[in-house]
């Protein structure tokens, strides 16, 4: 007997393309296993082809011993029956289907063999990946992160819901032979789709089951949903009843909100590329599969993806591309809206079908004629007497759009893809039809319009419509259309300015953004001799050996750009420059704002006049920073002169760390906020690292000449953690809170109002509460990336937008994308450069974890900590103190706690009042609001005063030079 037996099916009515190419990768990925006591079982039915005959026999004859070919009995021609013939005829202990040109990966057997021999499983599980577009690349579904995150093993199925939720076990699994055999687990020989109703049908019969977080199938094929929708409903149908029978209602529902997601929706996104009459044949099958809840949409989606998932079940192929366009484009008013008496917003409606779609919470609502988006619908291009005629109507909100009295104006406008060149035509015909602008063009393209011809080959449409005269709202929309929109045969003649061998017509068509536009061909003989010519010639030995020796110094120049050759050159050569006198370096959150303590100590040594040289450095962009600031870019070689030369590097996070500190320089580090989270060498992350890592942590935490702290609490968690010595410690406080202490005695003398400046600039109102909403970091080191907020901004806006303005601050190494609410009452200040202005102006500070609210603090107002997942957080970072305990707040764990405290806000700001001003004497004692002066004395006072240029500065601290 064998360890695992793969059945592999040929000629089936499900299988997928490629025939005996498909079939022999699938079994030679078996025969590649490392596990060599896998066999592969060919199951062929009476109608495989004969190519496919000839590869299974090919197959068997190579490995004899390893591939067993079986011929099904004639009446088996359905892929369910071939399949079970192939379970009937295994011999191993494990045994695993594979589809028609899936393929194991080098080590998926045994993996799965360890998992069930180890866990004793009946069932074990792991990743799978399809082929997600026509170019062949692969993908896994995304929710399969979450599914196997870990390696584990179950006692059963409703421990992870996820695998009878979604189709996770289609593939990519296998099944102890005999606990199969014991439970008579078959394929439904009436099933096109069996393998989405056999993994759940398994999962739910065994007992225990074991999840292998290693990739084991490649080259899943996507199920044609157009061709096989009433299949896979037919399919999703039977694993819901199943659901339902065993009292699992829960999953029923979202098992029906997964098919939705994972098959209509995808197949509405589809409609712009599906030729009309198959979109109306696609859409007539979808109404006689889809009922029940279909009907309504599922309630638990989302807006859109409810809209068309609607009209897919009521055979509206017109609405479903309207929805498809809406799906690639959220942002986007696609079809006519109802705003209600009641203020929601809805998606049709009105009719015998029932109430529309509550669209709401898209903001369409927010937005006027000028700022909305609108779809314009291309409904006819053609040719008229030599020129383009093009009719289309632009669809117009429920609100906001210009009445129909409203004057109206027009522009048709094509311009060069990737360049400023545009030419306008008149709208000979605009008029209002009630929810719509209707609009009809004639360009005359073969006479006006004049490329060049060599790089402006492709331009793009797009309308103009002006309200209400030449100085009223403007609304610019492309022209949107299905692929099949535009006749092959419509083309018009083209001049281009570098004459006709450079093109001779112009040839509309539908981009893949599905966006009218023209492009510049070569239809007759000299054009097109022309183009073979400039082909070849761009192409044949001499030209590839030019591209290539282009190619080979864009790399070299690319290596000489590169921090893998800046670095050695920066610590070997740069570093053994001469000191430039009183020049400072200074940095803030790695280069990505101009605040923080460091702007606060730049700013004082401006206010003192001390001759100093100060240099910023920023990245991405020099946006927000002073304008007679020098600035250099992270990073770059005028960065890294100005490092080798200075006399003070000043930073609140780390300068790389890859980079020495010269013997004549003096590193400052005034650090960017007191520790409730473990830091440095008290992180288990850290903790977990090789030596060479904590080494090189090490070496960048010594380069560090004084470390500023606020409190006896930084002394003994931050200085501790990162081994800093008494001696480079200064307790002055954070210059940045200089600022705070101010804003503190300003409100406590003259009143809260007028507020800063800022308050203006960001819209706020005097008479609303501003609450700042700052989460902490969640990531680790790496990129920039996407931040899920835990606090519904959207809720926020509705039950308290009336009477407060949220301002939502994500962490600068993250960013966060925020839904349209209700003007005013949500605001997007993360790319602010200084959180302190922030502060001085916020009423109520919502944070979780974040050092901001040891600062925020400082201003004695009220802080309340959103903490929906305290405990697991402090098991998983560690932190310094209890949180509960010494809040300077209440802390809550979910959303309507959090909404209880803010409507009581009065009452709990009372009985916190105390702990809160405890909280600031133990966590900032020092920030007595003249950090920045006390630091500026510190550091640069010696040699740096009024009119010394060029003085020599002692330096009292040099320990650490040249590391």
């Amino acid at each position: 007997m064998s360890d695992f037996s793969c059945v592999v099916t040929g000629g089936g009515d499900s299988e997928g393309p490629g025939g005996a190419d498909a079939l022999r990768a699938s079994v030679e990925s078996v025969l590649g296993q490392s596990l060599r006591g896998a066999e592969a079982v060919v199951v062929l039915a009476s109608t495989a082809a004969p190519a496919v005959r000839t590869a299974a026999r090919a197959l068997a004859d190579r490995a004899p011993g390893r591939v067993r070919l079986l011929h099904a009995d004639p009446a088996a021609r359905t892929t369910g029956a071939l399949r079970n013939a192939g379970l009937d005829a295994a011999g191993g202990r494990y045994v695993l289907v594979l589809a028609t040109g899936e393929r194991l990966q080098l080590h998926a057997c045994r993996n799965l063999w360890q998992a069930g021999e180890t866990s004793r499983a009946d069932l074990i599980a792991g990743r799978w990946s399809r082929v997600a577009d026509e170019s062949g690349k692969e993908r896994e579904p995304s929710w399969q992160g979450e599914l196997y995150a870990r390696s584990r093993t179950l006692a059963r199925f409703t421990d992870a819901p996820e695998l009878v939720v979604r189709d996770a076990l289609v593939t990519g699994f296998c099944l102890r032979r005999e606990a199969a055999r014991r439970h008579g687990l078959r394929y439904e020989e009436d099933l096109t789709h069996g393998e989405i109703l056999f993994g759940p049908l398994a999962a739910a019969a065994v007992g225990r089951i074991a999840l292998v977080r290693r990739l084991i199938v490649t080259g899943r094929a996507v199920p044609d949903r157009a061709r096989d929708l009433a299949a896979l409903v037919e399919a999703h149908r039977r694993v819901a009843n199943t659901l339902l029978a065993r009292g699992l209602s829960e999953l029923r529902e979202e098992r029906e909100k997964a098919f939705a997601r994972d098959h209509l929706v995808p197949l509405a996104r589809s409609f712009p590329r599906l030729p009309a009459a198959r979109r109306d044949r696609v859409a007539a099958a979808a109404a006689r599969a889809l009922t029940g809840s279909f009907r309504d949409g599922l309630p638990g989606l989302p807006p859109l993806e409810r809209v068309a998932v609607r009209l897919l079940a009521r055979g509206d192929a017109e609405g479903v591309l309207t929805a498809a366009y809406a799906l690639s484009r959220p942002a986007t008013v696609c079809a006519p809206l109802t705003t209600g008496a009641d203020g929601r917003v809805t998606w049709g409606g009105g009719d015998a079908e029932g109430p529309g779609v509550d669209v709401t919470e898209l903001g369409h609502q927010y937005r006027t004629f000028g700022d909305a988006r609108l779809m314009n619908r291309l409904t006819r291009a053609t040719a008229d007497r030599g020129r383009l005629l093009l009719e289309g109507r632009l669809v117009l909100p429920g609100h906001g759009g210009p009445g129909p009295e409203a004057p109206l104006g027009a522009t048709l406008e094509f311009r060069a893809r990737g360049g400023a060149r545009a030419v306008a035509f008149p709208v000979e015909e605009i008029r209002h039809d009630g929810n719509g602008i209707s609009w009809r063009a004639r360009a005359d393209v073969a006479r006006r319009l004049r490329p060049v011809g060599a790089r402006d080959t492709a331009w793009d449409a797009r309308l103009t419509v002006t309200a209400g005269g030449p100085d009223g709202p403007r609304s610019v929309s492309d022209l949107f259309a299905p692929q099949d929109q535009v006749e092959e045969a419509l083309r018009f003649a083209a001049r281009p300015r570098l004459g006709r061998l450079a093109g001779d017509t112009w040839e509309p068509y539908i981009t893949l953004k599905d966006h009218f536009a023209l492009r510049l061909t070569a239809r007759r003989r000299p054009a097109r001799t022309t183009r073979r010519l400039v082909r070849y010639a761009t192409r044949f030995r001499p030209a590839r050996k030019a591209k290539l020796l282009a190619r080979s110094l864009r790399k070299r120049l690319d290596r000489y750009r590169s921090r893998g050759f800046k670095v050695p050159v920066y610590n070997t050569w740069l570093t053994r420059l001469p000191v430039r006198r009183g020049s400072v370096v200074l940095e803030s959150h790695m280069g990505t704002c101009y605040g923080d303590s460091p702007r606060a100590l730049y700013e004082e040594i401006r206010r003192q006049g001390l001759k100093l040289r100060a240099t910023w450095s920023y990245d991405p962009s020099p946006a927000g920073f002073p304008d007679g600031a020098r600035l250099v870019r992270r990073w770059s070689w005028r960065y890294l002169w100005a490092l080798a030369r200075a006399e003070y590097w000043v930073d609140n996070q780390g300068f790389p760390q890859q980079l020495r500190k010269p013997r004549h320089t003096t590193y400052l580090q005034t650090w960017h906020g007191s520790a409730y989270k473990r830091m440095g060498f008290d992180e288990t992350r850290v903790r977990l690292q090789n030596a060479t890592q904590r080494e090189r942590l090490q070496q960048a935490v010594d380069r560090f000449d004084h470390f500023l702290v606020r409190s006896e609490h930084d002394v003994n968690t931050l200085a501790r953690a990162y081994r800093l010595p008494e001696e480079r410690l200064l307790r002055t406080g954070y210059p940045r809170n200089d600022a705070l202490i101010a804003e503190r005695d300003r409100a406590e003398t003259e009143g809260r109002l007028p507020r800063p400046p800022l308050a203006g600039a960001l819209g706020l109102d005097d008479h609303k509460k501003t609450v700042l909403y700052a989460p902490t970091f969640r990531g680790g080191p790496g990129k920039q990336r996407r931040a899920r907020l835990r606090l519904d901004v959207r809720e926020f806006a509705e039950r308290f937008g009336d009477t407060h303005t949220l301002l939502v601050r994500a962490h600068y190494l993250e960013s966060a994308r925020l839904p349209v609410c209700p003007p005013g009452t949500v605001v997007d200040v993360s790319r602010h450069h200084d959180v302190s202005e922030l502060l001085a102006l916020t009423d109520v500070l919502i944070t979780d974890y974040s050092s901001i609210m040891f600062d925020f603090a400082l201003l004695d107002r009220p802080v309340v900590l959103f903490a929906p997942d305290l405990e697991a957080y402090a098991a998983e970072r560690g932190s310094y103190f209890d949180l509960r305990e010494h809040a300077p707040g209440p802390v809550t764990a979910t959303q309507d706690e959090l909404f209880a405290t803010l409507a009581e806000l009065k009452k709990s700001d009372t009985r916190y009042a105390d702990r809160r001003r405890a909280f600031t004497q133990r966590f900032g004692p020092y920030d007595r609001g003249d950090a920045a002066r006390r630091t500026v004395a510190a550091v640069f006072g010696h040699g740096a005063s009024r009119g010394s240029r060029g003085a020599r500065h002692t330096i009292d601290h040099d320990r650490g030079a040249g590391r």
